[in-house]
């Protein structure tokens, strides 16, 4: 008769035995994200670069998160409350927009800007004192801007920037970050043709690496008073950096997607946006 130790052994080779698919990973980072405090930057306009010197230290193949709202300062871009209604100046900076009375509630009008699905075309009162912020006039160029001062400050070579803002996301409370531009390297990572855990061949999958940064940069440097506005986010082997302005090879490699093209187009489609300004 078997024994309960001579099944619980049979029944462990037979385990261990077996062909598994097993998880593997091609090192041992982890991913850090430091953010930076600094003095209180002010509206409607303050030196984005002195700001930018209070970096002590920036390593080889880091990415900097630095939010939208010190580089739209940095460049003036500030409107005092009481010189327009914020409606107004929602259109005007929009690309499209919903009229406020569709909204639950009135809260907000949502808007379309640079391709982005947003609150208020970005315009912001929070750490503000007393102005409407607005976006950078040309995010990715700002954030180019940043890369070549970084760059040439800390004499590096492969460097990441990222231009953050809070969105929100359907159906859930809280604020997620996101990266309304970014510069220094490729934001796809592609597993397309490659195969899952169990030898499936994705056919579609692709992560979006300038938004999951931005992510948890902006988790890190909060949303309050916490005069957080920078993050150094090291230890990312995925991220492949280049020293120029991304372009895709092909539609299919590109990050944007054209709204007609988008998952979810039949949603976008089926309320009457209104054309806005774009901050013309």
């Amino acid at each position: 008769m078997q024994t309960v130790n001579d099944k619980l052994t049979f029944l462990s080779s037979l385990f261990f035995n077996l062909e598994i698919p097993r998880c593997t990973r091609n090192d041992n980072s982890i991913m850090n994200i430091k953010a930076i405090k600094t003095r209180r930057f002010l509206p409607p306009k303050d030196d984005l670069w002195d700001l930018l010197s209070e970096i002590r230290n920036l390593e080889e193949n880091s990415v900097m998160a630095v939010t939208s709202k010190v580089v739209a300062i940095g460049e003036g871009r500030c409107i005092p409350l009481g010189d327009i209604d914020k409606d107004e100046l929602i259109i005007k900076e929009s690309d499209k927009y919903l009229p406020r009375n569709l909204v639950p509630n009135d809260w907000t009008m949502y808007t379309q800007k640079n391709n982005l699905l947003v609150a208020a075309a970005g315009i912001d009162e929070s750490n503000a004192d007393g102005y409407y912020i607005l976006w950078p006039k040309k995010p990715e160029l700002s954030a180019k801007r940043i890369w070549d001062f970084l760059r040439e400050k800390f004499q590096l070579k492969n460097l990441g920037v990222i231009v953050t803002d809070s969105r929100v996301t359907p159906l859930r409370r809280g604020v997620l970050g996101m990266a309304i531009a970014y510069f220094g390297f490729k934001p796809l990572k592609d597993y397309r043709g490659k195969l899952d855990l169990f030898g499936r061949k994705f056919e579609m999958e692709t992560t979006d690496i300038p938004d999951s940064l931005a992510t948890g940069a902006v988790l890190e440097m909060g949303e309050g008073a916490e005069c957080q506005p920078l993050a150094i986010i090291t230890d990312v082997p995925y991220v492949e950096f280049i020293d120029k302005k991304y372009n895709p090879k092909t539609a299919d490699d590109s990050f944007e997607i054209p709204e007609k093209e988008d998952l979810f187009y039949p949603f976008l489609s089926s309320v009457p946006w209104q054309k806005g300004g774009s901050g013309k």
